[in-house]
């Protein structure tokens, strides 16, 4: 016979085991959030909207020439060694790709003698500024004579003349430009062995959001690369883009007007080396941007 305490307690432990919850079951595998097709991608959602998606560039095949540009290169006051060089530089065209106007601040990298630094000086203005820089190389080479010389003339007022190295080619107070101009020189930088990357950036930084990095060169031959910009004095366009995009340029538009389609594009193009094929040569013209303007 079982103990009366004994009989209490196995009653206690029935009952409990009655009034207790079962045991709960493990929870369902966690679903993924239904796909919400409108919602952009995490990286697109975080970039700027105006950089999503880069615009094609602009080709352009002839320009409409303001007629004070026009003025500008027709100045009777131009010396007749400018003037000749006009029939294959199309100074006026240029100008007006680059949109450059009166009261502008621009700049010149590698402006040698001063032909574009004085064509920019007339389109600017007394209004405008242009700092002008050459580095010691050029100077001491041949443009110290010819550059002095120009600069004492009325017309290039607007101009600051400048002496830095192509590293770090523009002054502290060069800043919120409208554009800066790099004509047949970007492949001298690289036989020069200037810090390219450097130079594209501190251009970025000098210019305003929407001023533009203006490049005009001699164009080298698909595949040449960078090969041939001491032995031809050309480059390769696709480097040149490359490079400045990767500053973080964006590419606006290429215009033709300076286009050779007869170049064979195997012959030294230096202006010294050229003789009566000077300003013969394909070249491209590129407008690079800084975004944001």
């Amino acid at each position: 016979m079982r103990r009366p305490h004994v009989l209490l307690a196995l009653a206690l432990t029935a009952l409990a085991g009655c009034s207790a919850s079962p045991p709960a079951a493990p929870p369902p595998p966690t679903a993924a959030p239904p796909a919400q097709p409108d919602a952009p991608p995490a990286a697109a959602a975080s970039a700027p909207p105006g950089d999503a998606v880069a615009p094609a560039p602009l080709s352009v095949a002839s320009v409409e020439v303001p007629a004070a540009l026009r003025a500008v290169v027709d100045a009777a006051d131009r010396a007749d060694a400018d003037r000749a060089l006009d029939a294959g530089r199309k100074p006026a065209e240029t100008l007006a790709f680059f949109g450059i106007q009166p009261g502008m601040k621009v700049a010149e990298l590698a402006a040698g003698g001063g032909y574009s630094a004085e064509l920019l000086a007339r389109a600017v203005g007394p209004g405008g500024v242009v700092y002008a820089q050459n580095n010691r190389f050029v100077l001491e080479r041949f443009a110290e004579k010819p550059w002095s010389e120009r600069l004492k003339k009325p017309v290039m007022k607007p101009v600051v003349r400048v002496d830095r190295e192509l590293d770090d080619p523009l002054p502290p107070e060069a800043r919120d430009l409208d554009a800066v101009l790099l004509v047949l020189f970007y492949h001298d930088t690289v036989w020069m062995e200037a810090d390219r990357a450097a130079m594209n950036r501190a251009v970025f930084r000098a210019l305003k959001p929407g001023g533009v990095f203006a490049i005009v060169d001699h164009a080298g031959r698909a595949g040449t690369g960078v090969t041939e910009v001491k032995t031809l004095h050309r480059i390769e366009e696709k480097i040149v883009r490359e490079e400045i995009e990767r500053a973080g340029f964006r590419l606006a538009a290429e215009a033709t007007f300076l286009r050779s389609p007869a170049d064979t594009r195997d012959w030294n193009a230096s202006p010294m080396v050229a003789g009566d094929k000077r300003g013969t040569s394909d070249r491209f013209v590129l407008k690079f941007v800084k975004p944001g303007g």
